[in-house]
């Protein structure tokens, strides 16, 4: 199993893997640029190159994450071209330092449009990004967390736009386990049918990373606040248990962004790993 978590890049692209590799992790997550700011990175070609190279001598694997104002449904003409451009630049700089992809969050319904509208939307902006990137680096979408029936919590959404855009090939998709939990897609006892359902529409064949993170509120409660997975969180370790032990997930990426406050990251992968590192 390759657990890891997010890390800084204050010390640079390969400073973080340096760091992931010092923690025994064998994945990590990164921001590839300010996670606040829509702005495109001049980024150093050498320490994403130099990343590049450590990840693959050292068998680590690493995903980016967009900055947090990313929106596959941009309300405006002026905010699609900024997300336009800088999903593209996250999607250079990730492929540069050899990450799998970068983790996009589904789009969310705009006030102004029907939901029909807005699913239309989201897939005019994946075309118009991926028409003009040819890397192997993919836009992975990333579950919603939210009330049941919202938006992008469901694995039957996340197939249907990836089949629908002309690029299906560069799309491939993150499953959050708070945002689950919190959606009621997975409610920790139903994990056979998710699995069952996921299979039958190819769901798992595309997934290509898990952000495992507990949750501190109960299932269906539609709140996106992450836990510890040995905390106090409503998840229990054997309701993990059947996620981490799933054939179809051995080689999958298991990236914490629990809060450090609860438990050091270093720890909890030593948990993790000890408990199911095999």
């Amino acid at each position: 199993m390759k657990f890891g978590c997010h890390l800084s890049i204050r010390d640079g692209y390969l400073g973080a893997a340096k760091r992931a590799y010092a923690m025994n992790a064998g994945a990590f997550q990164y921001f590839p640029k300010n996670p606040r700011s829509l702005s495109v990175k001049d980024y150093p070609k050498e320490d994403a190159a130099l990343c590049n190279n450590f990840c693959k001598e050292n068998g680590l694997l690493s995903v980016s994450h967009s900055p947090y104002p990313t929106s596959l449904t941009p309300n405006n003409e002026n905010k699609r071209e900024q997300v336009t451009d800088s999903l593209l630049n996250d999607l250079e700089i990730s492929e540069a330092c050899g990450s799998i992809g970068v983790v996009v969050h589904f789009g969310k319904p705009v006030p102004h449009l029907t939901l029909l509208e807005s699913y239309q939307l989201m897939i005019e902006v994946l075309n118009d990004i991926l028409s003009r990137w040819d890397g192997t680096a993919k836009i992975l979408l990333e579950n919603n967390a939210g009330l049941p029936g919202t938006m992008g919590t469901t694995i039957e959404e996340h197939v249907q736009v990836r089949k629908l855009c002309e690029y299906p090939e560069k799309i491939g998709f993150c499953f959050d386990t708070c945002h689950a939990f919190s959606s009621g897609l997975w409610d920790g006892e139903n994990w056979d049918d998710v699995l069952e359902k996921g299979q039958e529409l190819g769901y798992f064949d595309e997934l290509q990373v898990i952000h495992f993170n507990n949750s501190k509120y109960a299932t269906r409660e539609g709140k996106d606040r992450h836990a510890s997975i040995f905390g106090t969180g409503f998840i229990k370790e054997n309701q993990f248990a059947q996620i981490v032990k799933t054939p179809q997930l051995a080689d999958i990426p298991f990236i914490l962004e629990t809060p450090k406050e609860e438990m050091s990251h270093e720890k909890e992968i030593e948990l993790l790993q000890d408990k199911w590192g095999d």
